[in-house]
């Protein structure tokens, strides 16, 4: 992907301008970026289809995330590994992997969606057919790849699975990555308080808005993830980190409502 923001995460393709009225709630392909009101959210093939673009307009500094996230993992990276990205979606973290080596590593990609397994699939299919990478149809509650990982990757992941399931994942991951090797985890985070969560979410929505979503959709979307998408804490967060087995721990990246951590194996 292109680099379109400054370090504030602002930029004209980033924030709205230059959006006719017609324009706006649509993605750059085309499609609606809507959300149907009275339905939970789904990672279907309507979401699929706006899936990048929607991401770029809703999660701040997207872009300095994402290089982020792709050069603390490079670093940790080992030939005759796995590199593993949990919920991959359409692939955005393994393509930027990728550009790291191919010939050394084996990367895995693993989703539950049938369409966003369809679309990464078909945006990998040469190197699917060379053995390259691997798009693997699983449910991290019930199951986990039997894989020896340099780097695991899961980004806004975890907080779509249930509350009781995410130690349990965490340390599928511990025991999964080898001695020196990193866990990536980013997710959508609440404030320590009330007050706080509140400044956070009020800061959030001002983002949204500014990209060219209106309240409506702002509010709407914020209803069909009602239930689905469960955020925690920072702290809460790094606490199953600890309990799953981790010890060296940091975050690397925040905006607001929004953390970016690196564990590593001992």
């Amino acid at each position: 992907m292109t680099d379109k923001h400054d370090v504030d995460g602002n930029s004209s393709t980033n924030s709205g301008e230059g959006r006719s009225d017609s324009d706006r709630g649509q993605a750059s392909n085309g499609h609606d970026d809507v959300t149907d009101p009275g339905g939970r959210w789904q990672f279907d093939e309507k979401v699929t289809l706006v899936f990048d673009d929607m991401l770029e307009r809703s999660i701040p500094q997207y872009e300095v995330m994402r290089r982020a996230v792709t050069n603390v993992a490079s670093r940790y990276m080992q030939p005759t590994t796995a590199i593993l990205d949990l919920g991959t979606s359409r692939g955005e973290v393994l393509a930027a992997l990728l550009a790291h080596g191919e010939d050394d590593f084996h990367f895995i990609g693993i989703e539950a969606s049938a369409p966003m397994l369809a679309a990464c699939r078909d945006r990998f299919k040469e190197s699917i057919e060379t053995g390259v990478i691997d798009i693997r149809k699983m449910d991290l509650r019930t199951e986990y790849p039997d894989v020896r990982a340099s780097v695991t990757t899961s980004v806004l992941t975890l907080q779509f699975l249930p509350l009781e399931c995410r130690q349990q994942v965490l340390t599928n991951i511990y025991e999964h990555t080898i001695s020196g090797g990193a866990f990536i985890l980013v997710e959508k985070v609440l404030g320590c308080t009330s007050e706080i969560d509140s400044l956070m979410v009020d800061e959030y929505y001002k983002l949204k808005l500014k990209n060219g979503y209106s309240m409506e959709q702002i509010e709407r979307k914020r209803l069909s993830l009602e239930g689905a998408l469960v955020p925690v804490t920072a702290a809460w967060n790094e606490d199953l980190l600890r309990m799953a087995g981790f010890r060296k721990i940091d975050c690397f990246w925040r905006w607001m409502n929004f953390a970016a951590w690196v564990a590593i194996k001992e």
